[in-house]
């Protein structure tokens, strides 16, 4: 099963452990995620599904560009990492 993980920068207010998920896409895994911290939907997701600007997603280190194509096929041994993006300048 994927993994996901939530960076300690998002999960300081609303607790949420590293967890496996049955899920076949990115989308999927981070939906079963939330299930576990349902008041961390609004950091990740804005009110049309896609992810916040931000939040930075990673799939095995590879970060996702598109925000709203969430898609992207996982395979059992996957890695997804949510972070809360730098911006600024």
């Amino acid at each position: 099963m994927p993994s996901v993980e939530f960076a300690p920068a998002l999960t300081r207010h609303v607790p949420c452990p590293p967890q496996h998920v049955e899920a076949t896409t990115l989308r999927d895994a981070l939906e079963a995620a939330l299930e576990a911290a349902p008041g961390l939907r609004h950091y990740v997701f804005d009110e049309q599904g896609s992810v916040r600007k931000h939040v930075a997603v990673f799939v095995n280190a590879q970060l996702i560009r598109n925000r709203s194509a969430l898609d992207v096929p996982l395979q059992s041994d996957d890695k997804v990492m949510v972070i809360q993006a730098l911006t600024g300048g």
